[in-house]
């Protein structure tokens, strides 16, 4: 009997051995999901880390940028305005997060030789972490997105050495970009035009080189892209910006096309803002702000019907602010919204989901560092006031240009200055060399309306113009920095405490590495 059950049981284990390996014949083929890719190309890869990048930068406009450089003002929930900034989870979180999809781009067209992806990638890169390490200072840079390699802890670097990576990152992609065939299909930013990544490429680099300029001396960095625009060419007109389209459907409108008439509402024309516009009698107080609903006068007014409350109220105070000091005549119906062109649908049948765009870098915005880097001696390369001018007169064009595609021609009509604009002693490049300096910097702040956080950044390395903490804020200074996340306190905390000790506190007053007085 013993014979019989070994004999049986030595026959089914044969069958089950012959069973699983003839199942196991082909397994990782018949179980590999043909739906579901290993790999994802590079163009479907790109579009989504230009549209996080975009996203993220744009509502930092919004809530916070605008109002710390007191561009807007809040008139309720007032915290934003008053400095009592907790740790800001944002833009850490989400550009890590698309820095993993860069990684693969840069890898996976990289092996393919598709030089124009990892060009468009590394741009990419040095963009998102130039706006965080300006924002935070010192970051995880040469260790991170390394979990695969069993970095889960990265160490946080020096700003100086992340600086150093940026732009050698985009002197890489402007050599790469050019330098392959490939149609980039996915590019929702320049529709696969190499040369304007290249563009962007150069621009950022003067941007970079600026933002250092009281740490390292700019000069032959600068001068070697200026003088040799066959090699490095720059943003040269307003077709060349770096703006992102935004589409007619959902969910591809601007920003805040969706966003409900109560936020869209807590923002105002600061009283910062109405004063210089006002004092320059600059025409973009049309564009920029919306007359007041007790003004009665629609889509746009006369000067008088536009009025900015000011930046760094309590709450209550701020909701019921009043322009002529008249109780009887205060609160919101008295105080102007945010202009027309980035209202949302909630808010008025004239707002458009096209005509506002997302700006990453203007024509505008690299004629005013030309300007700056002219007048300093940085280069040597044309005039600064014609860089000046231009930039000015950029920034009236792109205006009236968007104002037109979203069907506001009343205001587009309204947008170009008398000629009289450009000869006023306030605005004239004249003067003495700092004179022509805080002209140079009051019209590139004018010109950064609605620019994620770049009039932030620019104006802790110049302090133009002058901007007052208001009243009730928490802090006599304006913050220059943000707090770490939570998370990143909690998860790698060695790592963040060493970066703490170098830095200085983790408070919103903190200076970065490159804000020196």
């Amino acid at each position: 009997m013993k014979n019989i059950n070994h004999i049986l049981f030595t026959g089914l284990m044969l069958l089950n051995v012959l069973f699983f390996s003839s199942c196991d014949e082909g397994f990782e083929e018949v179980n590999r999901n043909p739906n579901s890719p290993e790999t994802v190309s590079a163009a479907l890869l790109l579009p989504h880390v230009i549209r996080n990048a975009s996203n993220e930068i744009v509502g930092k406009s919004w809530g916070i940028g605008n109002v710390v450089i007191q561009h807007s003002a809040k008139i309720q929930f007032t915290n934003e305005d008053r400095y009592n900034w907790g740790p800001q989870g944002n833009p850490y979180n989400v550009f890590y997060n698309t820095m993993r999809d860069v990684t693969n781009i840069i890898n996976l067209s990289g092996e393919a030789g598709q030089n124009n992806y990892v060009g468009a990638a590394l741009v990419m890169k040095a963009m998102m972490y130039a706006f965080m390490t300006d924002a935070y200072g010192d970051l995880p840079y040469s260790e991170a997105i390394q979990a695969k390699e069993g970095i889960n802890y990265p160490k946080f670097d020096r700003q100086e050495m992340i600086y150093q990576g940026i732009l050698a990152d985009l002197t890489q992609a402007n050599q790469l970009l050019g330098s392959s065939t490939e149609t980039m299909e996915g590019d929702i930013l320049f529709q696969g035009n190499v040369m304007k990544w290249k563009k962007l490429a150069n621009s950022l680099r003067l941007r970079a080189l600026m933002r250092l300029s009281k740490r390292q001396d700019p000069s032959a960095a600068m001068q070697a892209i200026v003088s040799n625009p066959s090699t490095s060419p720059i943003i040269e007109s307003n077709e060349d910006n770096a703006a992102l389209q935004h589409l007619q459907d959902v969910p591809n409108q601007h920003y805040l096309f969706t966003t409900r008439s109560g936020s869209f509402d807590e923002y105002r024309l600061s009283k910062k803002l109405e004063g210089v516009l006002k004092a320059y009698n600059d025409p973009r107080l049309f564009v920029y702000a919306q007359p007041t609903e007790e003004s009665g006068a629609g889509l746009i007014g006369d000067p008088e019907d536009y009025s900015g409350v000011p930046n760094g109220l309590a709450d209550e105070e701020a909701y019921g602010y009043s322009p002529t000091g008249d109780p009887n005549k205060g609160g919101s119906n008295y105080i102007s919204r945010v202009g027309m062109l980035f209202s949302c649908l909630a808010c008025s049948p004239n707002a458009s989901p096209i005509g506002f765009q997302t700006m990453l870098i203007s024509y505008s915005e690299v004629q005013f560092i030309l300007a700056e880097a002219r007048e300093r001696g940085y280069i040597s390369t044309g005039d600064a006031e014609t860089y000046y001018s231009n930039g000015i007169k950029a920034s009236f064009d792109y205006y009236e240009d968007r104002l037109r595609v979203a069907n506001l021609g009343v205001i587009a009509d309204a947008v170009q200055p008398d000629p009289a604009y450009y000869t006023q002693t306030i605005i004239a490049f004249s003067g003495s060399p700092q004179e022509r300096l805080e002209k140079i910097g009051t019209q590139k702040w004018l010109a950064l309306f609605f620019s994620g956080l770049e009039a932030w950044y620019d104006w802790r390395r110049t302090g133009i113009p002058a901007i007052t903490p208001g009243p009730a804020a928490f802090f006599d200074v304006v913050p220059t920095r943000f707090i770490y996340p939570t998370s990143v306190q909690a998860l790698n905390g060695d790592n963040y405490e060493e970066a703490v000790s170098r830095q200085g506190a983790d408070v919103i007053t903190t200076k970065v590495w490159w804000d020196v007085d």
